[in-house]
């Protein structure tokens, strides 16, 4: 890389990525995997803050169903954008096995990794038992156990007083709460953690829950203050028009997942062609409303308006298109209207 860029802000909040690894029609997880890792390498060079990458299962569209693997990988085609997890959905695995795992990337990559944690399963009834999800039940204790692990500390008598995760133990990545309602906000703040609020899929719960989070936050060792971090659906292409033609795609394939037939990511031109009924086209209507969807100018605005109504720290876009190619643009052309403004 030709030197470290400047970080890219929006009156002063930074900017990062929050990506699925969409696959799309017609084309292979691994093809969706280089393109995620071809997209970092990029937005890094245009000097967003993060990248992110989710956790989802069974999802014939979403290739990131391991985001310890993929940020490993992302972290070593990268070298100064940090790389984590948003998130890691704690319930499906055991906190021994992630503190190990994000210890072992923190080791790597020091100073480099987020530890973004979750509780939903992030998919089906189905698969989330075969994964042997534990339930939202057992989320405070998980994550209990989780910093413990980290800390290497614990209450005298407790059970995992002898056991220690290697290299999890000492080499702590920084940890974030995602949310889309106001349990994980209010946890986030007692524990006085950064938090990370999932607008782009729950928009009508923001505004609580970052209220809900600042009420509760209490100063930790991590943070004096509250930090907030909102993730915003964004499309972004070199007219309104254009822009609103590639988001058909993503239209498409959540009206299908939300039915009951998730698939892999169809085009633009099939997404048009589709004859969508008046509920259908309104439910699409509605999931575009909460979305940044057009020219530079109108997605630059877009961000400024929701920052404006968030005061939230940091924002992080995510995109989702049928060619890696116009995914890649959009952050392009975010990157282009942000610098200008």
């Amino acid at each position: 890389m030709a030197g470290i860029p400047d970080p890219l802000t929006l009156n002063g909040a930074p900017l990062s990525v929050l990506d699925l690894a969409p696959i799309p029609d017609g084309g292979s997880a691994g093809e969706a995997l280089r393109a995620t890792t071809e997209l970092a390498r990029h937005t890094e060079s245009l000097g967003f803050t993060r990248f992110w990458v989710a956790e989802h299962h069974g999802m014939p569209g979403i290739a990131s169903s391991s985001p310890p693997v993929l940020i490993g990988h992302i972290a070593d085609a990268t070298e100064t954008i940090r790389v984590g997890s948003g998130g890691v959905m704690l319930p499906n695995h055991t906190s021994l096995v992630v503190a190990e795992q994000f210890g072992m990337l923190e080791a790597l990559h020091p100073g480099r990794i987020d530890l973004g944690i979750g509780r939903a399963p992030g998919t089906d009834q189905a698969t989330a038992a075969a994964l042997r999800h534990r339930g939202p039940d057992e989320f405070p204790r998980q994550l209990t156990d989780l910093l413990g692990f980290f800390a290497g500390q614990w209450p005298t008598g407790h059970p995992n007083t002898t056991v220690h995760a290697v290299p999890g133990e000492g080499n702590g990545p920084d940890m974030w709460l995602l949310g889309s309602s106001g349990y994980s906000a209010q946890v986030a703040g007692a524990l006085g953690l950064p938090f990370a609020f999932a607008h782009h899929f729950m928009p009508a719960n923001t505004l609580p829950a970052l209220e809900l989070y600042r009420e509760s936050f209490r100063p930790s060792e991590t943070l004096s203050k509250p930090y907030a971090m909102v993730a915003a659906g964004v499309i972004c292409a070199e007219s309104d028009e254009r822009a609103r033609f590639l988001a058909g795609s993503s239209a498409l394939s959540f009206l299908r997942l939300r039915q009951g037939r998730p698939g892999r990511v169809p085009s633009p031109e099939e997404a048009a062609a589709y004859s969508y009924s008046d509920l259908e086209q309104a439910f699409i209507t509605d999931r575009q409303a909460t979305q940044l969807i057009g020219a530079p100018d109108t997605v630059r605005s877009g961000l400024t308006e929701l920052l404006k109504r968030t005061e939230a720290d940091e924002l992080m876009l995510t995109t989702q298109t049928y060619s890696p190619a116009d995914r890649l643009r959009s952050f392009e052309l975010v990157a282009g209207a942000v610098s200008a403004s």
